[in-house]
């Protein structure tokens, strides 16, 4: 921008606890790395068409120092992928959480294999020179429909003036996903050009608000400076209200399955010949590249073709889900005289270090763990799926890493701290 204008800019860090009230952040993503700007042809962000790059940001577009004020968030387990809501762009934007942190800060990398651009954005074609109604007018709460439930994988958000300035909505799209990715004709807006389902609300609520998609296909709403929570099923009909005294940020129906049951551990995917295996649970559901595999229902998959697989595993009484990471799957033949894992390159630097230690060349694998061992063999540190490893609260002296790839012989290097 050529106006010097203070713009708060944000941010998605994932956090891993590490105790009660502290954590390690795991991975991050920033938006500043993905801006775009056709006003000054001297800077990095430069191109002559903001419409056909709707993979980055307008920077110039409704500047204000609160600008996007991201305000939902929600996370797929099948794709990997994370939804984020702007209060003042008026937009949904959906970004890749497989990356590493420093593919996020990029335009590469990820099942997408487009590192943290926006893979697909809603509500808004303005915002990106595109052609379109607006449709978003103040949003909150974007999530995705749970599997489960009716219209499983829609996009719903809460839209504080869908109808007018005095009654709110809770809008549902189909996203055209394909793969991990989402389709869209160049020069034009994301579709749908409009809501594929809206519900109009009991009333409106100047900020704030959301909504819940129950299993039966009735529907959770919560508008949050009305202090109204009420549920209705799918004619409209509302079965159940409250009204409360002040404002109602959220709120979220819970079954007894949820509160009478433990949900599973998070399964893990390990291959054997030509074969992948899901560690112990009551029933299983496999998926290929984000789709379900509807005959893949035992512990074992024997894939006949390449790509990324995910294993679904569910509690003693059927109603509760968790899901694996990503796999990505070679098959064997495909692996006969493949590359060795001291072939890939990889390397740790700086060695010696001050305790942080970066990873060189695995931002194109997927699933791999790494191991620190001290001098007398005890396992300090067990991370996935980074670029980075954080040694600086460890004391100083040599450590043994052990990069775990599948498919590939455990890659083994020695690290010097000398902090």
């Amino acid at each position: 921008s050529t106006q010097n204008i203070l713009m708060w800019s944000e941010k998605v860090i994932e956090v891993q606890p590490t105790g009660p009230t502290t954590g390690t952040i795991v991975w991050e993503w920033h938006i500043w790395d993905h801006l775009v700007q056709s006003v000054d042809s001297g800077k990095a962000n430069y191109q002559t068409s903001i419409v056909d790059h709707p993979e980055l940001l307008n920077i110039n577009y409704a500047t204000t120092k609160d600008w996007m004020h991201m305000n939902g968030i929600d996370y797929n387990p099948i794709l990997d992928q994370i939804v984020v809501s702007s209060h003042y762009l008026n937009e949904w934007y959906v970004i890749d959480h497989s990356t590493t942190s420093s593919e996020a800060a990029s335009h590469s990398g990820g099942l997408s294999g487009h590192g943290g651009d926006i893979l697909f954005r809603w509500g808004n074609p303005a915002a990106y020179n595109a052609t379109g109604t607006r449709i978003l007018n103040v949003t909150h709460d974007s999530h995705w429909i749970k599997e489960g439930s009716p219209n499983a994988g829609y996009l719903v958000g809460y839209n504080n003036r869908g109808v007018s300035n005095s009654q709110s909505a809770v809008d549902q799209i189909e996203p055209p996903l394909v793969g991990y990715n989402y389709t869209r004709t160049p020069g034009n807006a994301y579709l749908p050009a409009t809501y594929d389902i809206r519900h109009a609300c009991n009333g409106y609520s100047s900020n704030m608000g959301g909504s819940q998609q129950l299993p039966n296909g009735n529907m959770l709403v919560c508008m949050a400076t009305a202090g109204l929570i009420y549920e209705v099923n799918p004619a409209g009909t509302t079965l159940w209200s409250k009204t409360t005294t002040g404002s109602v940020a959220q709120s979220f129906r819970y079954d007894d399955c949820y509160i009478n049951n433990t949900a599973p551990a998070i399964p893990e995917i390990t291959e054997s010949g030509d074969t992948l295996y899901a560690t112990s649970a009551t029933s299983y559901q496999w998926y290929l590249n984000g789709v379900q595999i509807s005959t893949a229902t035992d512990s074992y998959f024997v894939p006949d073709v390449d790509g990324v697989y995910l294993v679904r595993v569910t509690d003693v009484n059927g109603c509760l889900y968790s899901y694996s990471l990503s796999y990505r799957y070679v098959a064997l033949q495909n692996k006969i005289n493949n590359v060795s894992s001291n072939q890939l390159n990889i390397s740790v630097y700086p060695n010696p270090s001050n305790g942080i230690v970066y990873l060189k060349n695995v931002q194109s694998l997927k699933n791999y763990s790494i191991y620190v061992f001290n001098t007398i063999g005890e396992n300090i540190l067990m991370v996935k799926n980074t670029d980075q490893i954080d040694l600086s609260n460890h004391p100083k002296g040599l450590y043994a890493v052990s990069i775990v790839i599948p498919g590939y012989p455990t890659l083994n290097k020695k690290i010097s701290i000398t902090q």
